[in-house]
């Protein structure tokens, strides 16, 4: 069982946001408890490229980026992964450089501090060099680096489809047990 926070940034790519709450509700009995932040933008991005208010329906826990109350803005609280999903190159940034002014970055402050799995979903292209030092920085401190780059060898029919390789990718980094394409895989 894990403790999982899934922060939503105000990045476009709400829909790797929306299959990877789906899939971790669907693999409910591996996740002891969900935690949810967005970034003000978040809500506004989700209504533009998905519709609706759907964010708001998921059974996990909400927190505001002012929360500072939030387990997961604790070590003490033992959480054993935050998701930023998708991360802006903006987020990415305040996370290289140390700085936790809101929730989100207060997560990912202390899951890497705690030496837990703070995996980035970066939607943005192309990269800078900026961006890029910024990826090593968070590597180099124990994050992990998910670029939202679908795969296409399990010949993905949709959007969806697609997008979901990646975020297959990331429960498989999280360490979840799931189903999902494997390469050379039965």
């Amino acid at each position: 069982m894990k403790k999982i926070a899934v922060a939503i940034s105000g990045a476009s790519g709400a829909i790797y946001a929306k299959l990877l709450l789906d899939k971790l509700i669907l693999l409910k009995e591996q996740v002891a408890e969900l935690s949810i932040a967005m970034s003000d933008n978040a809500p506004f991005v989700w209504q533009t490229e998905i519709g609706g208010e759907g964010y708001k329906n998921y059974n996990a826990r909400y927190f505001s980026t002012k929360d500072f109350t939030a387990p997961f803005a604790s070590g003490s609280a033992q959480y054993d992964a935050l998701i930023i999903v998708p991360c802006s190159m903006g987020t990415l940034g305040r996370i290289a450089s140390g700085v936790s002014n809101d929730l989100i970055t207060r997560g990912a402050d202390v899951i890497l501090k705690e030496r837990k799995k703070l995996i980035l979903v970066l939607r943005d292209t192309p990269y800078n060099l900026v961006h890029i030092r910024n990826m090593e920085t968070v590597t180099l401190a124990g994050g992990v680096i998910c670029p939202a780059s679908p795969s296409f060898y399990s010949n993905p029919k949709t959007i969806e489809d697609a997008a979901l390789t990646v975020v297959n990718r990331v429960i498989d980094l999280v360490g979840l047990k799931h189903e999902s394409y494997r390469w050379g895989g039965m």
